[in-house]
Formats: C-alpha cells, sequence, structure tokens
C-alpha cells in the first residue's frame, strides 16, 4: 500500500477517530459482565471458555473443538443491499469459523422480517450457503415493525486452534487478502460473488490445514474494525503489541489508504507466525490465489505502531486506552 511522503500522522489520526472502532469497544460491557474466562459446572471442572477469540471453543470428548459464533447485520446495510446483508451473514460467520482454525459445520439464523426486501435476504443467505457448503438448519423468523433485522450464528469444528490470546513477542505478523474483487459499497470489499465456490471453499479449509500443522500461532479475520481495529483486538487478548508496516501490506492498486484500512474483505486474515514459518505460510495462501506478506512483527509493549518507510505514528497504547477489555496474557 502506497503513502504521501508526511502522510502517516495524519491517516493515524483519522483511524483512531472511526466509528467502526468506537463501536467495538461496546464490548466492554460484555466483558464487565461475563468475565474473560468464565467457568460453568455445566462444562465440566477441567473446561474454560476464552473471550475475545472469533469463536467461542469448547472441548469435546474426543479431543477436538466444537466452535461457536454469532453475527449480526447492521439495519442500515439489510435495507441498502439486502441480497449481500444476507450473503455476508453467512460468509462472515464461516470466516469467523476459519479463523480459529475450524471447519464450518452448519447455520442457524433469526430474521425479523419487516419492511425490507426480505424475500431477497433470505436469497443471499441461500447462495452463501450453497457456495461455501453450509446448510442453513434452522432458526427464527417473526415479523416486526420497521426494517428487517437479521442476524446469524454458526457452529463448526476444529482439531487444532487458532486463537487470538496466543501472540508472544518475536512472532512475525503476516496479512492474507484476496485482492480479486472490488468495492461492492464504500466498506465493503467484495472477492467472494464472483469466484468460484470450489476456490472459496479450498481458502477456507487453508485455515484449518496450518493450524493442524502448527504453523500459525496466533489469528483473527479481518472485522468491520479494519485491519488496524482488528489487529489491536489481537493484541489485546495477547497483551502484547506490534509493529505493523503499512508499505507491505497487501493491497488493490491505487487504492485509498483509508478506504483499504477501514474496509471489511470478504477474505483477510491477520496471522501470527514463527520467523522459520514465514515463508511456508505465505506461499501457502499465494498458491489458492490469495497475497499475502509479512507486514510487522509482536513487540512487548502492548501498543499499536504504525510504519511506513522510516516513518513511525502510535495508533493505540492499550495500557492506557483498551478497546473490548478481553485482555490480559495467559
Amino acid at each position: 500500500m502506497k503513502l504521501e511522503p508526511g502522510q502517516l500522522e495524519g491517516l493515524a489520526l483519522e483511524l483512531r477517530s472511526r466509528t467502526e472502532l468506537e463501536l467495538k469497544r461496546d464490548i466492554q460491557l460484555a466483558a464487565k459482565v461475563f468475565g474473560r474466562r468464565p467457568r460453568g459446572s455445566w462444562l465440566g471442572e477441567a473446561s474454560e471458555v476464552l473471550n475475545g477469540d472469533d469463536a467461542a471453543a469448547l472441548r469435546a470428548p474426543d479431543g477436538s473443538y466444537v466452535l461457536f459464533a454469532a453475527e449480526g447485520m447492521r439495519a442500515e446495510f439489510v435495507a441498502a443491499d439486502p441480497w449481500f446483508a444476507g450473503y455476508s451473514a453467512v460468509m462472515v460467520n464461516v470466516s469467523d469459523i476459519a479463523a480459529m482454525g475450524g471447519r464450518p459445520w452448519a447455520v442457524v439464523d433469526v430474521i425479523f422480517l419487516g419492511s425490507g426486501a426480505n424475500e431477497r435476504v433470505l436469497e443471499g443467505m441461500q447462495a452463501a450457503s450453497v457456495t461455501f457448503g453450509v446448510p442453513v438448519v434452522g432458526g427464527h423468523t417473526t415479523r416486526v415493525e420497521g426494517p428487517t433485522q437479521l442476524a446469524t450464528a454458526i457452529v463448526g469444528r476444529a482439531r487444532c486452534l487458532i486463537e487470538s490470546h496466543t501472540a508472544r513477542p518475536g512472532q512475525l505478523l503476516l496479512a492474507a487478502i484476496d485482492l480479486r474483487g472490488s468495492f461492492r459499497n464504500r466498506s465493503c470489499f467484495n472477492a467472494a460473488t464472483t469466484a468460484a465456490p470450489e476456490q472459496l471453499r479450498a481458502q477456507i479449509e487453508l485455515l484449518a490445514e496450518l493450524g493442524e500443522a502448527k504453523l500459525v500461532r496466533a489469528g483473527k479475520d479481518i472485522s468491520n474494525a479494519g485491519v488496524c481495529g482488528t489487529l489491536l483486538m489481537l493484541l489485546e487478548a495477547s497483551h502484547v503489541g506490534a509493529v505493523l508496516d503499512l508499505g507491505d501490506l497487501p493491497a488493490p492498486t491505487d487504492v485509498d489508504p483509508l478506504r483499504w484500512l477501514t474496509a471489511f474483505p470478504s477474505y483477510g486474515f491477520l496471522l501470527t507466525v514463527d520467523p522459520e514459518h514465514a515463508r511456508a505460510v505465505c506461499d501457502s495462501f499465494r498458491q489458492r490465489d490469495v497475497a499475502a506478506a509479512v507486514v510487522g512483527e509482536v513487540v512487548a509493549q502492548p501498543r499499536l505502531t504504525l510504519a511506513y518507510g522510516r516513518e513511525r505514528a502510535l495508533y493505540a497504547d492499550l495500557e492506557r486506552s483498551p478497546l473490548t477489555g478481553f485482555g490480559g496474557a495467559l
């Protein structure tokens, strides 16, 4: 990604003021109520749920994991682009399972039928279900006044986890993003709806393969908080920091830096890897038509610093200003 000389400091200031990042601070309420490591006797004494990941991971009797995740679609998104909102409701859940090193299994939905294009929402969900090979197996449907509202939940399975709280100083930061798409609106970079289903499934499968090969230490899928906000959530969960080199970040040609850094890509992941595995992991993504590069390094001080050439700018200091509240190393 290209910046103009002297642009970095102003860009960091704009990124810090984005509404999407501020919305992530609402998660602090959940952190306050539920804590980071709630235990429940119904899970057994040896079981523990670690909050702050893309999905909850519960250990099954055979040593594998059952993964649970859920997503809600913003009402204005559903109203403006009902088909793609339905499609995205399934797609983002699939990405959450993949980010944990898992394979998606099945989806349920909650839809409040309002004044919007309700059939288009459902058609979008069905299209994503067929594309990713993940059935919509049930849910809840009812009628309400006002705009259509949509949420979905997913269950998946994993043999080995990729988690958010396992990043450590000295690991390299890697970004993997499918750039073979275009912006569908201001913030959604769509590389999914025009791609072959078998290719999308192979890309999702790769995360599980990398996790099982022990080549990835920590990871998250890039959310509506953008590259920097997503990375900050990962760093907070591990109680570490990072230097992110924007010059190495995979990006479309001539894209506006602010738009790209706040975009939600249909396929985008931030991962930490041991230095000796970085080339192999990047090559694995490239073999499946995903741009991948080392974009920085994990450091001990819990701050996210943006870099471009010789320029440096502070994005966030987690000791002074927590984001989600799900912080602290194990």
